[in-house]
């Protein structure tokens, strides 16, 4: 079955938009030692627990969106 045309843009946009910018926000985080969350940051040297918990949220949805993406367009749950 193929992709439908909205679900090819939306999983590129997905592949070539949203994950790589996610990956920058954790590369970045580690870099400063902090990682955003929503206008504050959660500095790894004040609170290293919470800075963790963050850092695996970001994973979580690198590899969430990066599945999302790949299903969209390669139909890998259909």
């Amino acid at each position: 079955m193929s992709a439908s045309p909205d679900e090819l843009l939306v999983g590129t946009l997905c592949l070539l938009i949203v994950v790589p910018w996610i990956a920058w926000t954790i590369w970045r985080g580690f870099r400063q030692g902090a990682l955003p969350i929503g206008r504050g940051y959660v500095r790894r040297e004040e609170r290293p627990g919470p800075f963790r918990a963050l850092l695996a949220s970001y994973l979580i949805a690198i590899l969430l969106m990066a599945f999302v993406g790949m299903d969209l367009l390669f139909g890998l749950t259909s």
